[in-house]
């Protein structure tokens, strides 16, 4: 049986705000874009009392929280002191999965300091992260990944929660179903219209009805809820697709803007696969309307996108023939996916970088 630590850093780039400008702390921080455009990128446990969130629209940040105190990303900084948090995890184990920035599962079936206990190997690593970057981590142990990412939330912030084998199920059957890793909003809302509201609900249907209702997806919540989840932690994963998109401030109707902008992002993502020796086959452009419809198109090849010039021609040519359907646009987005690296190994990472001209709506996107 696998000892399986997930530690997700607290509020981190909010965090790292607060800790580098004593003036914020105390205060309700949001990190990106404060206007009625921008984006909430991480949120301040003040700021989160508030219903403040990651992911929120700055406009409705400001409603929620008037004395909200919005602050540029610094992602290089952020980077830095996730690869300091690695290196701490780097000193218990080989088998260290990052998920993003500021989460990693860990597995300490084996470990550098022959420490049987995962629970403890969990507290020393958040004592060394606290005492190393000023940071408080919250920690979720148990015996595969699912319950360990869900273990880690229970507690937060600065806290620590263990699900051994014989309290797994219990756990699951008496918890909410949106609190289960994988279930979102909208699964959640289905799952209540099938009156299923708890792990015990779902427990109840069996594996033909859940496929029934949603789909592959439906096997995963069968095993899940009854704690089957033999994933390893893997650490060599490859990104599966990256991508940039950019909020305006103001909605773009001209297509020559449109294409400048996406001309701008293409050469962000080009960079990246370039440093990275890791090309796409798979151009995927995004239009978000003023009134938040999504729209997506895309094209793919038959061998990689090697060459800026024939990229940038590919994401205007994918405007052209698409832009009646989004003429008014509040966000662009390009994605590269089906890259050359992602058949190497299962599974992908993502994070949200700043896009390279620092403007705190605009992110760079990797999976």
């Amino acid at each position: 049986m696998r000892k399986i630590i997930h530690i997700d850093m607290d509020a981190f780039f909010a965090s790292v705000e607060q800790r580098d400008n004593p003036d914020l702390r105390g205060k309700p921080v949001a990190v990106g874009g404060g206007g009625p455009r921008g984006v909430v990128a991480s949120a301040s446990y003040e700021a989160r009392k508030y219903g403040v969130r990651s992911a929120m629209s700055g406009g409705m940040a400001r409603r929620l929280c008037p004395d909200l105190v919005f602050v540029k990303s610094h992602f290089e900084v952020y980077r830095s002191v996730s690869n300091q948090i690695r290196s701490i995890f780097l000193d218990y184990t080989d088998l260290v999965e990052p998920l993003s920035l500021d989460e990693a599962y860990l597995d300490v079936t084996e470990n550098r300091i022959n420490l049987p206990s995962a629970t403890l190997i969990a507290q020393e690593i958040r004592k060394r992260i606290e005492t190393e970057t000023g940071l408080t981590a919250s920690a979720g142990v148990s015996f595969n990944k699912f319950l360990a990412k869900i273990a880690s939330d229970i507690n937060k912030p600065n806290g620590i929660k263990v699900i051994t084998p014989e309290e797994a199920i219990p756990f699951l059957e008496q918890l909410a179903v949106e609190k289960f890793h994988g279930v979102g909003k909208v699964t959640a809302r289905k799952m209540h219209n099938h009156g299923i509201y708890t792990g015990n609900d779902l427990k109840q249907r069996n594996e033909a009805d859940l496929v029934r209702l949603f789909g592959k997806v439906g096997r995963y919540y069968f095993r899940i809820v009854r704690a089957e989840d033999n994933r390893e932690v893997n650490p060599h994963r490859i990104r599966k697709s990256i991508g940039a998109e950019r909020t305006f401030n103001e909605d773009v109707s001209d297509p020559e803007v449109m294409k400048a902008k996406l001309t701008d992002l293409a050469e962000g993502i080009f960079r990246y696969m370039e440093k990275n020796q890791n090309f796409g086959r798979t151009v995927t452009l995004k239009f978000k309307s003023p009134d938040f419809k999504l729209l997506t198109r895309s094209r793919s090849f038959a061998s990689e996108i090697r060459n800026l010039d024939e990229l940038i021609r590919i994401v205007q040519e994918l405007l052209d023939q698409h832009v009646e359907e989004a003429p008014v646009v509040r966000l662009l987005g390009v994605t590269m996916s089906n890259l050359e690296k992602e058949n190497e190994t299962e599974g992908g990472v993502q994070l949200e970088l700043d896009f390279p001209e620092e403007r705190s709506d605009d992110f760079l996107n990797e999976e």
